[in-house]
Formats: C-alpha cells, sequence, structure tokens
C-alpha cells in the first residue's frame, strides 16, 4: 500500500551512491549479523558497512531563502517593537518595547549567521529578549498595567468579602471587568503578601505556557481508542511550537505584562484539543475553567460541543456541556448572589461601555464607531453583533467541524467578528484569533480520528487536516 511503502523511502534514499549531492548520510553502521536489505533477495554478508538513512538536505539557495525570511521575520518584530515603545504611554510597554528591540535584533543576527535557516538558536534569544527579561525587570521593579492591579485586588477582595468586585465603583480602577474565576490568579498576592513570587503576571504566563503545552503534547498523542503513538513526537517537538508561540509579539508583549486574555486563549486551545480527542469530562473540566474567567471564551462552548459531537457521538457532547456548565455556575453564581448589583455594574454593562464609567476598550473598530458616532448606534452594534453569533451557530449545525483546527478556525472567526462588532472593543483582542488560527499550524504531527461515527479509523495530521493515506 502507498501509507506503508512510503516509509521505505528514507531507507532506499541512504542506498544511493554517496556522489548524489543532495543526500546527507549519516556514519556508517557495521551490521554483526546478515539483513536483506528492502528489494534485494539475499541477504549482505556480516561485517559490511552499510550507510545509515540521512535527512535529505536542502539545496544551497534555499537555505539562504529561508535565512533570509527568517532575518526579515525578526527584523520586522523589531520594528514593531521600537514602534510601539517610541509611541506608548504605558510604562510597563515601554519596558517591552526597549527590551524586544534587543532581543528580536539578536534573534535577526543568530538567524543570518545561523547553518540553517528556523532553528531554534533564534527563538531562543528572542524569547529570552521579549519576554524573560522584561518579565523579570517588571516583577522586580513593581512597575504594572491597571489589569495586573484589578486582578490583585480582586483576589484579596474575594477573600475578605466573597465576591472581587467593589460595591460603589467610583473610577475607573474600580471595575473589574472580568469573571470570578480570574480572581484566583489574585489569591498568591493576598495569601503570600508582596513577594516576586506572589506576582499576578508570573501565574499568567504559567498557566498560559502550561495549558499551551498540554494541548501541544495531547495534540501529537495517539486519540482515545486509536493505535500507538505517531513516531518523532516527544519533549522536542512539544517545546519548538511553544518557543515559536512565545516569540511572536501579540503573544510575548502580554506574556511579559500581565495580558489576561492569553490564560483564557491557552485553556481555549486546550479545551478544543480534549475535545478533538473524544475525552467528554476532561474537555468539559477545561471548556468550564475558560468559560469561568471572561465572557470571551463562551463562544468556544458551542464549538467544543459540536466537535466532540462529530468526533464522539452526542452522548459525549452533553456529557461534557453538563460538565463544563456545572464548573461555570459554581464559579460564578455565588458570587453573582452575594452582591447582584455590584456583579451585574462590573461584568455586565462596564464591559458594553453602559457602566457608570467609561470603558477604556475603545479601539475605533466598527461597533465602537457605530456605538460613539450614529444615532442609536449602540442598538445597531448589538443587533449586529446577536445576528453573527446566531449566523455562527447555524453553521455548527449545518457543516459542524471535524477536526480541531476546523473548530479552531470557526472559532477564530467568530470571536473575530464579535470583537469588530462590540461597542467596548481594543486591539488587544486580536491575540485570540491570532492564536487560534496560528498554534494548530505549528507542526505536521499526525494523530488518529475517526471521520465519522461507525467507520474505518483514519490517520489525519491535528495541525493541519490534511488526511494521510493508509
Amino acid at each position: 500500500m502507498r501509507g506503508r511503502s512510503r516509509g521505505l523511502l528514507p531507507l532506499v534514499g541512504s542506498l544511493v551512491p554517496a556522489s548524489a549531492a543532495t543526500v546527507r548520510t549519516a556514519a556508517p553502521v557495521r551490521t554483526t549479523s546478515p539483513v536483506r536489505p528492502p528489494g534485494t533477495a539475499s541477504p549482505v554478508p556480516s561485517g559490511v558497512a552499510l550507510p545509515g538513512p540521512g535527512p535529505v538536505a536542502r539545496p544551497p539557495s534555499r537555505r539562504r531563502a529561508g535565512r533570509r525570511w527568517e532575518t526579515l521575520c525578526w527584523a520586522a518584530y523589531a520594528v514593531f517593537a521600537l514602534l510601539l515603545c517610541l509611541r506608548t504611554t504605558v510604562a510597563p510597554h515601554q519596558v517591552w518595547g526597549a527590551c524586544a528591540t534587543v532581543g528580536y535584533g539578536l534573534a535577526a543576527l543568530v538567524a543570518r549567521l545561523a547553518a540553517r535557516p528556523w532553528g531554534p538558536a533564534s527563538a531562543a534569544v528572542a524569547v529570552v529578549g521579549s519576554v524573560l527579561v522584561p518579565l523579570v525587570f517588571l516583577v522586580a521593579d513593581g512597575a504594572r498595567q491597571l489589569e495586573v492591579t484589578v486582578v490583585e485586588r480582586s483576589g484579596r477582595l474575594l477573600l475578605d468579602s466573597g465576591t472581587p468586585y467593589v460595591p460603589d465603583p467610583a473610577q475607573l480602577p474600580d471595575y473589574n471587568p472580568y469573571l470570578p474565576g480570574m480572581a484566583l490568579f489574585g489569591l498568591p498576592r493576598a495569601v503570600l503578601g508582596d513577594v516576586p513570587l506572589a506576582d499576578a503576571r508570573l501565574w499568567f504566563a504559567l498557566v498560559s505556557l502550561g495549558a499551551m503545552g498540554l494541548a501541544a503534547a495531547l495534540g501529537r498523542g495517539p486519540r482515545r481508542g486509536s493505535p500507538s503513538s505517531v513516531p518523532g513526537t516527544g519533549p522536542q517537538s512539544t517545546a519548538r511550537p511553544l518557543l515559536r508561540l512565545a516569540t511572536a509579539p501579540a503573544v510575548a508583549l502580554p506574556l511579559a505584562v500581565g495580558g489576561v486574555d492569553l490564560p483564557v486563549v491557552a485553556l481555549m486551545c486546550l479545551a478544543l484539543v480534549l475535545a478533538g480527542r473524544g475525552g467528554p469530562v476532561a474537555a468539559g473540566l477545561a471548556l468550564g475553567a475558560a468559560t469561568s474567567l471572561k465572557w470571551t471564551a463562551w463562544p468556544l462552548l458551542p464549538v467544543g460541543l459540536a466537535l466532540l459531537a462529530v468526533t464522539t457521538g452526542r452522548r459525549a457532547a452533553v456529557r461534557a456541556g453538563a460538565t463544563a456548565v456545572t464548573l461555570a455556575v459554581l464559579a460564578v453564581l455565588p458570587v453573582a448572589l452575594a452582591d447582584p448589583r455590584a456583579f451585574t455594574e462590573h461584568v455586565l454593562l462596564f464591559p458594553l461601555g453602559e457602566g457608570g464609567t467609561g470603558s477604556p476598550a475603545t479601539s475605533p473598530l466598527p461597533g465602537h464607531l457605530l456605538a460613539t458616532h450614529v444615532p442609536g448606534g449602540f442598538a445597531l452594534a448589538v443587533a449586529a453583533l446577536v445576528l453573527s453569533a446566531v449566523a455562527v451557530a447555524g453553521s455548527l449545525v449545518t457543516r459542524p467541524p471535524r477536526t480541531t483546527v476546523a473548530a479552531a478556525d470557526r472559532l477564530a472567526l467568530g470571536l473575530g467578528i464579535a470583537m469588530c462588532l462590540i461597542p467596548a472593543t481594543r486591539f488587544g483582542y486580536v491575540v485570540y484569533p491570532l492564536v487560534l488560527l496560528g498554534w494548530f499550524r505549528l507542526g505536521p504531527a499526525g494523530r488518529w480520528r475517526p471521520v465519522d461515527r461507525g467507520t474505518e479509523a483514519h490517520r489525519i495530521s491535528l495541525f493541519t487536516a490534511k488526511p494521510l493515506e493508509d
């Protein structure tokens, strides 16, 4: 069969004479017993040296082109960081811009001098300069943006009063637009006090990278009930896409300054992977954890359940939905009942721009422009938002996603439309569609998934959704 014969190509290629310019072989392997190479009728005598299989080397022109594109990529990141540093008035963003400019610049230099393009060395340099150095500096200095202060205060309020919301918010720093689960990131500060380990930014980064790493590891493993795992899936194949993800400015910036959206989208990715693997309870727990942090995670629920219904069955989707809703209700309902008026003001009215204080989320996107400059524009923006939600929900019924990457694409589309139409929105929300679109395409690892229930299992790629012939 074609799928099996393809697996012999590296060995056949290794038997080509060494004069072939495009084949790179490993050190000779001396056999101690007769072997029968593919395609031969008689064994090779003992002691004969056979060349080991090796990868096909890229032509020099392709290597030069790859290095050039990688260098331009890091240079573009450095230019973005420098412009942000020069134009922003937010002190943590200035620190990030200065550090990231140097980090990306050094990564461009490493890429230019590297023997192979897109190696781990340049990405590691970029991560150190754009994530590690600014994060350590900001934590040691104590400078933080408003979101971090709000989350740490909400953890202290949750311990003291049972609700993370200020009863009578009077000014912008008093508002907490996040769901009660977000207050958990502020508990270390409330319990440990003013120590670096208690900084909420560290916990944002740990949960984000941990969830994404777990999603990568699970995505490269076999699906429940499938044959053994795919060869070549180990810690290195898990760490490389995680390293690449962390270098993107849309991810490196919130990792360093403490953006609250990154742990939300990381849990969303983990929930999609678990749903694609067919684990209803685990997927439900991840769905519930994400939806208890922020309203922006709630579109994940119908998309994840639709994927689970296709891959495993409706009964599994019902179990996952019940688990997710139960966890979200347990996290939100007690707080909402403790002070309904404060919950409504902080979590419902303020994110829509209808609270006592205007929301700082005022990026000039269609929803905000409608609500600001058109009579009755707020109602128009909300109506357009509802219509788009109905359209995406209808697509889940008529054409449900059958792979994890298809579900991530559908969710990214829905969130992208919603973030353009919400009356109070900001450009920082672009991290959701960017991560959802890019994360599942960072590696070509395959796995098993039944195309339809009751049919023969076919092996497909989690990240590319491209069927592999058997």
